[in-house]
């Protein structure tokens, strides 16, 4: 049983994009630097995406979870918390270690990235409005937590070397939580979150067979 009702859930996202724009262009702008980076894979482009992805982490946490959602769900500061603690490991992984390499591998991995990042971009806020979630009273690409874990899942997938394994953890948590509360909430453009954690064993397998092709090798 949640502690808020859906009406209240989706008066929070009314107030919260009213009261940030234009950060959701600004998410978007940031969205297409990330396709461009990996699209031209470069060593300061890998350090951009990993950047942008803890921006997108640490904005949730705070603006939406910090600020706004505790208002009707005080657990709201625990996923704060964690959103920002995700910022974090991005940056330590992918600016400041070098350890997240983007671009285009090849294969049903990629395909399902970009189908990934496709849905959290168009496709999300599209289904939000066709199922009666008029903008601004809907969760927004980039300063969301759904679709922001949605897109961070693509954009994994879109990785040419082995992902740290603790960068997963927090994602499919939330993969979980908020895919089961979405349910709940009749939020239908949330339930793939449920599904996306598959990505984290297609990661683990397709690392797995990189590195023993780089052993043989």
């Amino acid at each position: 049983m949640l502690p808020f009702t859906r009406e209240q859930f989706l008066g929070v996202f009314a107030d919260y994009n009213t009261a940030v724009w234009p950060a959701q262009v600004v998410a978007y702008v940031l969205g297409l630097i990330v396709i461009a980076a990996v699209l031209r894979p470069s060593p300061l482009g890998h350090r951009a995406v990993a950047g942008v992805l803890a921006a997108m982490w640490v904005w949730t946490g705070v603006a939406y979870h910090g600020i706004y959602f505790a208002r009707i769900n005080p657990a709201a500061l625990v996923f704060g918390a964690l959103f920002v603690v995700q910022g974090v490991l991005f940056l330590m992984a992918g600016v400041a270690r070098r350890r997240l390499v983007f671009g285009q591998p090849a294969g049903f991995v990629s395909v399902l990235g970009w189908a990934l990042v496709a849905y959290a971009a168009v496709v999300y806020p599209l289904l939000g409005l066709a199922t009666g979630h008029a903008y601004p009273a809907q969760p927004m690409f980039g300063i969301a937590p759904c679709p922001v874990t949605l897109f961070t899942f693509g954009v994994l997938l879109l990785t040419r070397a082995p992902v740290p394994r603790w960068l997963l953890i927090i994602p499919l948590a939330w993969s979980l939580l908020g895919g089961s509360a979405a349910f709940m909430l009749g939020v239908p453009q949330d339930w793939p979150l449920l599904f996306s954690g598959v990505t984290i064993v297609l990661l683990v397998l397709r690392d797995r067979q990189r590195l023993g092709a780089h052993a043989v090798a």
